[in-house]
């Protein structure tokens, strides 16, 4: 496997621009191990703001920078899959604008690949994070299992990935169907057919990534809207045979109470889930 790689990341109109400059500041400047190419989607027209900050570093970083306009928003989606025809790598580590890695992040994610290359995708745990005082502080750390086996067993019932820490390989990514928008699930989805085309997973067990959560990220994972989709989603992987008819009834349950309790219950239901509250 080769000692290269490319860094995926799409933005868009609603991003903020502060955010959006410390997450290119963990991917380049604070690395130990510095990406070969950073290619970046513009999913639509962007604020001045914004387009000031990418600016910045295409400037500080010239020849590291590959820029694609898409005309209009087109969802997260179908933008990583633009942007993931372009990577010029087989190796690709995803990243949000919202985001921060920590610093030995691409070095610990390489190493990985380097002494296995059978792996087709190495995620990691991440920190759910909020600001105070312009200070990092860690709420709880969402944990994922470690091996393919047990990320399997985990994707019957929930997303086995924290997909802003993921590195995958372009090719086995394309060869399943890349990023589908059919249930707004994209990313779990495409861990699902990775794993029933028998791809190779594997989560290191350290958070090496800081996810930024607000006072409205436990508000916007409950409502009609999206438990509509849930049972969407769980009736296709029944369908694929994914899940069985028991592991069926299981889901739309659980998924059914989680999306429709108050958002105050979902929090602290989330956190003990997580079991890494802080």
């Amino acid at each position: 496997m080769e000692n290269k790689f490319s860094v995926l990341i799409s933005v868009y109109y609603k991003e903020i621009p502060e955010y959006l400059d410390l997450s290119l500041e963990s991917i380049i400047d604070k690395q130990i191990l510095k990406p070969n190419e950073v290619v970046l989607v513009k999913d639509g027209p962007l604020t001045k703001d914004l387009d000031n900050i990418i600016e910045k570093y295409i400037k500080k970083y010239p020849n590291l920078f590959k820029i694609i306009s898409l005309e209009k928003n087109s969802g997260l989606g179908k933008a990583l899959n633009i942007g993931l025809e372009n990577c010029s790598y087989e190796l690709v580590a995803r990243m949000d604008g919202d985001d921060i890695a920590k610093s030995e992040r691409f070095q610990e994610q390489m190493e990985i690949f380097k002494n296995n290359s059978k792996v087709d995708i190495c995620g990691s745990w991440i920190d759910e994070f909020s600001l105070k005082n312009k200070k990092i502080e860690v709420q709880s750390v969402r944990k994922v299992p470690e091996n393919s086996d047990e990320i399997y067993t985990k994707l019957k019932f929930s997303c086995a990935f924290n997909h802003p820490t993921v590195m995958y390989k372009k090719s086995m990514v394309i060869k399943v169907g890349s990023y589908m928008q059919t249930f707004a699930l994209e990313d779990y989805y495409l861990w699902i057919r990775l794993a029933l085309n028998k791809c190779q997973m594997y989560n290191i067990q350290k958070s090496l990534l800081y996810f930024r959560i607000t006072d409205g990220t436990a508000k916007r994972r409950g409502g009609l809207k999206l438990l509509i989709n849930d049972l969407r989603f769980q009736k296709q992987l029944l369908k694929e045979k994914f899940i069985n008819k028991k592991e069926y009834l299981r889901n739309i349950f659980i998924y059914g109470v989680y999306r429709i309790i108050p958002w105050q219950l979902r929090e602290v239901l989330q956190k003990k889930l997580l079991r890494g509250e802080k």
